[in-house]
């Protein structure tokens, strides 16, 4: 893989962003609805249109709501349902992640789990920022066999957890893809890169975009401690991928 370069990874929650990233040069697409909420699992509908407009791969995060990892069996359920619908859908891969009540990897339900994702590759999601043992969880993460890991090194972000992702690259010997994620930005991406012998990397490289509606109502929220305006977009923006890109085969 080194020598094609760096795969970017781009997390999306529209069709419009779909297309921004391929259109940037992003070798991959998180597919999530509500990335606000760090991204929970997308609607049918909307992988279907993605899969119509785009060529690059799209992997489907399968989290059916925001907050912790630690599932519910009714919760699982939902899993798994959405694992066998995204496949037969064409998600050409899946991201999801579950830990135990004491910080651990849930091997068991992680077992299960992608036991029903096969044969499609997998990657466990940033639930690793929230594990108690990182070493340790990223060993049980390689014996389950998961393809990748993305990790911000258990830090607010993954220019502040860069220690940490350069050890776990160190420990996982290629066994694992470790892939950086977390507040990438066009200001810090040299910094990981260089920080991490990585080979891939994730971002959202959004802006916002203002709404086109005319007639607003400010006095009305949807959500009950949304921050943001309903009348904003947030969108991946092709340049900023395009300076991404860039600056990652500069790197080479």
């Amino acid at each position: 893989m080194a020598d094609q370069g760096y795969i970017m990874e781009v997390c999306v929650d529209s069709v419009e962003s779909a297309i921004n990233a391929e259109r940037g040069g992003a070798g991959r697409i998180e597919l999530c609805a509500s990335l606000l909420e760090g991204g929970i699992t997308p609607t049918i509908g909307l992988l279907q249109v993605v899969k119509q407009y785009v060529q690059i791969p799209v992997f489907v995060i399968i989290r059916p709501r925001g907050g912790d990892f630690l599932y519910s069996d009714r919760e699982v359920e939902v899993m798994k349902a959405d694992i066998r619908l995204a496949k037969v859908h064409g998600a050409d891969g899946l991201v999801f992640g579950a830990l135990t009540e004491d910080g651990r990897v849930d091997a068991e339900l992680c077992m299960e789990l992608l036991a029903v994702s096969r044969p499609l590759p997998v990657t466990f999601h940033r639930a690793f920022d929230m594990v108690y043992d990182p070493l340790l969880a990223m060993e049980t993460l390689i014996s389950l066999g998961f393809e990748r890991v993305l990790t911000s090194g258990c830090d607010t972000s993954a220019l502040e957890g860069l220690p940490l992702i350069k050890r776990l690259v160190e420990q996982a010997k290629g066994r694992i893809l470790v892939m950086p994620g977390g507040g990438i930005t066009e200001r810090n991406l040299q910094r990981i890169l260089e920080g991490t012998a990585v080979q891939e990397f994730h971002c959202s490289a959004r802006s916002t975009k203002d709404s086109a509606m005319k007639y607003r109502n400010n006095s009305v929220c949807m959500g009950a401690t949304l921050t943001t305006s309903e009348y904003s977009i947030k969108v991946a923006d092709v340049a900023k991928i395009r300076t991404l890109n860039a600056m990652a085969k500069n790197f080479l």
